[in-house]
């Protein structure tokens, strides 16, 4: 069933949210950890701290998307499968996002990759194999409005050249995380009309996709 594009929001991360307890944790993969009343969200970005046990340093310090939220737990994509790890003083710090305002569409993300052509002389057709994913851009339209603090931070963080937390969150809660560079930004204007702008954001590295999942 199509879903429609009022009400998606794009945003990134612009800092670091207060840390979650974290009291327990189920390991697997993923791995299910208990915060109780956390309020994270799928597709939240959170970096997981003070776990213990011989093989904590599998999980700490990991950046993670967040999925399969329920009140008081969620997964993450790291495989703890047979460690030792206890997780019942330990934290998540998620980051802190800042919507983007005045968006009148975007385009994205239009990733694609390399063909490796390996055909030889014994080849009866073409042959290829496919490389390495490139997650291409994201666009997007705005209405041009200096004061709004998303717009603020995309311009500071193309000033600073630095690499960002970004995640699209659609109208169904289904959201796309992922890093990148803005890229491009600009405005335009003409007479008896109003100021538009467009960003473009570099997409580096995988995009994590995540399904509303109701409860």
């Amino acid at each position: 069933m199509a879903i429609e594009s009022q009400g998606t929001k794009i945003e990134m991360g612009t800092g670091s949210g207060g840390a979650k307890t974290v009291s327990a944790i189920a390991l697997g993969n993923p791995t299910v950890l208990t915060s109780t009343a956390h309020g994270l969200a799928n597709g939240d970005v959170v970096t997981l701290s003070a776990f213990a046990g011989a093989d904590a340093a599998t999980i700490n310090a990991q950046v993670c998307v967040v999925k399969n939220v329920t009140t008081d737990t969620f997964a993450v994509d790291v495989d703890t499968t047979g460690k030792t790890i206890t997780g019942d003083a330990a934290a998540a710090t998620p980051v802190a996002w800042t919507e983007i305002g005045e968006i009148t569409d975007f385009s994205g993300p239009d990733g694609t990759a390399n063909e490796i052509d390996t055909t030889h002389l014994g080849s009866t057709a073409k042959e290829f194999l496919m490389g390495l994913p490139d997650e291409g851009s994201i666009s997007l339209s705005i209405n041009w409005e200096p004061s709004d603090t998303g717009q603020q931070a995309v311009i500071a963080a193309r000033k600073a050249r630095t690499e960002k937390d970004f995640k699209i969150t659609y109208s169904d809660s289904s959201t796309a995380t992922f890093k990148g560079y803005v890229l491009g930004l600009s405005s335009s204007g003409a007479v008896d009309g109003k100021i538009d702008g467009s960003i473009t954001i570099r997409i580096t590295d995988e995009v994590t996709w995540a399904q509303h999942e109701p409860h």
